[in-house]
């Protein structure tokens, strides 16, 4: 089980300490914003603008797995690319206080992008296109990959592991969650051996904010390797004929910048279905954080599950239909 109140020493005073640490000097002013693996604030600094400081869940990633995701971003911000890269303080962008690891990073507003507006997922498409082509320079090292084992069978064996199943649904659950493993499986196996590459791994509209000039993307915590799909597929919904046109049009822009191997359209759904049985299992490993009850009520009861079982369900439905035509 992961550790209890992982935060309980994160005081306002400690965050404000931290800061000041680096030479900096605090206003006072200390805004948590939405998260829940890390935690992060805005912070306001005398005579500069703010800053957002991020404090990472202790015991999640090594150092050099942190220090990889910083890597990745200031090498897409020296492209050009518009992604927010951590503040370098003496040597590193990486520091230290008490038992905590944090890092610094400009304030950049937005607002959720507008996926119905004429062009967006084209100009997405684009920017993703130009992160891809760049982490598809060299591998990571030190972060993961994303697989059928980690994401899937690890997520499936932790939550029978903890009983977190009702004792009346988990003959259901547990065959369902096989058989849509199975499912994964065999789709992969018609994608054959697609190329992976440094993602930014959870590319959903809460992590791209919009402004007048366009996109930037945040939050590359869970980068890893994998397959290119996985970081288009989120950005898209509804019935097939309106996800085909969808996935074009982030097509139209990825594609003036990075090749797109439609094998991995056979991908699309298994990713999907990946991220389900996954998040269930990410936040079971949360639940002694005392944020994460409070946070995701609807978790653990009955009818959670229940809907779990359904939705698996249509998913194994949706992966034994053709691949997107696009």
């Amino acid at each position: 089980m992961a550790t209890k109140a992982p935060y309980a020493g994160l005081t306002p005073d400690a965050v404000l300490d931290a800061i000041e640490s680096l030479g900096l000097r605090c206003d006072g002013r200390l805004l948590a914003l939405n998260s829940y693996e890390n935690r992060v604030y805005q912070i306001g600094i005398e005579d500069a603008l703010p800053v957002v400081a991020k404090f990472y869940r202790p015991n999640r990633w090594s150092d050099a797995a942190i220090l990889e995701e910083h890597d990745l971003v200031a090498e897409l911000a020296a492209a050009e690319v518009p992604a927010v890269p951590a503040l370098k303080f003496g040597a590193s962008t990486l520091h230290k206080h008490g038992s905590f690891r944090f890092a610094v990073f400009p304030r950049q507003g937005g607002r959720s992008p507008e996926l119905d507006q004429p062009g967006v997922r084209e100009w997405l498409g684009r920017f993703i296109g130009r992160i891809h082509a760049i982490g598809g320079r060299s591998p990571f090292r030190d972060r993961p990959v994303l697989d059928i084992e980690s994401f899937g069978d690890a997520s499936r064996d932790y939550l029978l592991e903890h009983d977190f199943i009702p004792d009346d649904l988990l003959a259901a659950w547990e065959s369902v969650t096989d058989q849509a493993l199975d499912a994964v499986h065999d789709s992969f196996q018609r994608a054959g051996d697609v190329a992976l590459l440094r993602l930014h791994g959870d590319c959903h509209l809460g992590n791209v904010l919009w402004t007048d000039d366009g996109p930037h993307f945040v939050d590359f915590d869970d980068a890893r390797m994998g397959p290119a799909m996985q970081d288009l597929w989120m950005l898209i919904s509804g019935e097939r004929a309106q996800m085909a046109q969808q996935l074009g049009e982030l097509l139209d822009g990825y594609e003036q910048f990075m090749d797109f191997d439609r094998r991995q359209l056979h991908l699309l759904e298994a990713l999907r279905t990946l991220r389900l049985i996954h998040y269930c299992a990410w936040i079971a490993r949360r639940w002694q954080d005392p944020a994460f009850p409070a946070a995701f009520t609807w978790f653990n009861t009955q009818r959670y599950w229940q809907d779990r079982i359904l939705e698996l369900r249509e998913q194994l439905a949706l992966m034994d239909e053709p691949p997107l035509v696009v």
